[in-house]
């Protein structure tokens, strides 16, 4: 994100929070915004990132859909539940349904995309830190469409909220009838990676098997 166009003087004053699971990418947003915010924090994880907001009290945070620990739903909850002024702004690589759904329902105040410029991005801090609800072109229809009934928000699924996006695809292949070791291959990880992202669906979803996984995931029309 590199972008000449914002303007400093517009946010100068803005405290900001960075929760991703990606160091680089961290490092990226905090290169292009840190001239016209202040980054306050950041967090790689549930834990780190409910610490550092708690901690800081930011104007605004900056969150990831899909971190480790419970995901950006999980932060929200447990952060609005003691200070429910903090402003969170989505901003993931997801552009699904209900993920968009998930994190406004939770609490967030928007979602935008990587794909925003850094001049985008630093406006939809400002708009969000002023009360305003800010979405990527895209992502509002998926709102609008959940207001007015053309979603079912019943269906958006809060427990599909706690797993990674790494955790969905193993879910989705291994539904689909595929192997471990065909699920390495699929996705370039080792099978003992695969092993352990199973077992960690199967805890989250409090399931016990396979078969019951592949039922789960069917119910829900993910395969």
């Amino acid at each position: 994100m590199t972008d000449e166009k914002a303007t400093p003087a517009a946010t100068a004053q803005r405290r900001v929070v960075i929760v991703d699971d990606h160091a680089m990418f961290r490092s990226g947003v905090r290169h292009d915004v840190g001239p016209f915010v202040t980054v306050v924090g950041e967090g790689e994880d549930v834990k780190t990132a409910v610490e550092a907001i708690t901690k800081t009290l930011p104007d605004v945070v900056l969150l990831d859909v899909h971190i480790p620990g419970g995901g950006g739903v999980a932060v929200i909850k447990e952060v609005l539940a003691e200070h429910p002024d903090v402003r969170f702004l989505a901003l993931s690589v997801s552009d699904a349904a209900e993920d968009v759904i998930g994190i406004i329902r939770a609490g967030a105040r928007g979602y935008v995309t990587k794909s925003i410029s850094a001049s985008e991005l630093v406006d939809a801090i400002e708009r969000v830190a002023s009360g305003d609800a800010v979405f990527s072109p895209r992502l509002a229809g998926f709102v609008l469409d959940a207001f007015s009934g053309a979603i079912d928000i019943s269906e958006i699924d809060e427990e599909l909220d706690k797993l990674s996006q790494r955790e969905r695809e193993v879910l989705r292949l291994i539904a689909r009838g595929y192997a471990y070791k065909e699920i390495a291959k699929e996705l370039f990880i080792s099978i003992k990676t695969v092993e352990t992202h199973v077992s960690s669906v199967l805890r989250k979803l409090q399931l016990s098997n396979r078969h019951q996984l592949t039922r789960w995931a069917t119910d829900r029309r993910l395969v």
